[in-house]
Formats: C-alpha cells, structure tokens, sequence
C-alpha cells in the first residue's frame, strides 16, 4: 500500500505502510527547521526523498535521513577512507562531528550579503 500524505499529523504512526511525501510539505519542513539551508541544497533534498517510498517513518526522519547520506557521501572523505579499508563505523565516527556541524550551521537564517 502506497500513501502520498500531504501534512500528515506527527501524532500518528506509520508503521509498516510505504509512504511518498508531497514536495511542497518537504520543501517547508526543510525550510522550517534548516533555514540556513541553501537553496540549491532545498531542491536537491527534496527531490531525493521524492525519489523514495518511505516505510513507517516521518517526514523529519527521512529528511535527516537524506541529508545525512548525501552529506556523508559528497561533502566527507567517508567514501575515499572505506576505499583504503578503513572500518565502516570508524569512518562514520571520523566523518561525524563534519556533518553535524554543517546541519547545525542550517539551523540559523542565513544573514544577508548587503
């Protein structure tokens, strides 16, 4: 079963059922909690989760989710340190503190260029 939930309460659980979130609902999550997030990076978050069929999570669950990954992947040496054998959870644990700051740095309205 396939559920596309516009504004769906966070009161209810979706155990178990595969859920598309709407885009516009992504978008003003995103924008809501990460203000600081770039415009660019908006978009691209939000059409990797539409990409996605999500099973029993909320909708802030799965954008942590995505951005957590692609930060891991693009903006980390989480990739190159796998690659010379370093120990999966000991990449993470290296590459961690890195993407927890930037996410933290979204938390924050972006201050004007004048």
């Amino acid at each position: 079963m396939l559920l596309v939930i516009p504004d769906f309460p966070k009161k209810f659980a979706l155990k178990g059922l595969l859920v598309k979130f709407a885009a516009a609902d992504v978008e003003r999550h995103i924008r809501k909690k990460h203000p600081g997030c770039p415009d660019f990076a908006v978009a691209f978050f939000v059409s990797e989760i539409m990409k996605k069929e999500w099973t029993g999570l909320k909708l802030g669950r799965a954008v942590g989710i995505i951005m957590q990954t692609t930060l891991r992947h693009t903006m980390t040496d989480y990739d190159q340190m796998l690659l010379v054998g370093v120990d999966r959870n000991e990449a993470l644990r290296r590459v961690q503190p890195k993407i927890n700051a930037m996410i933290a740095s979204w938390t924050t309205t972006r201050k004007s260029r004048a």
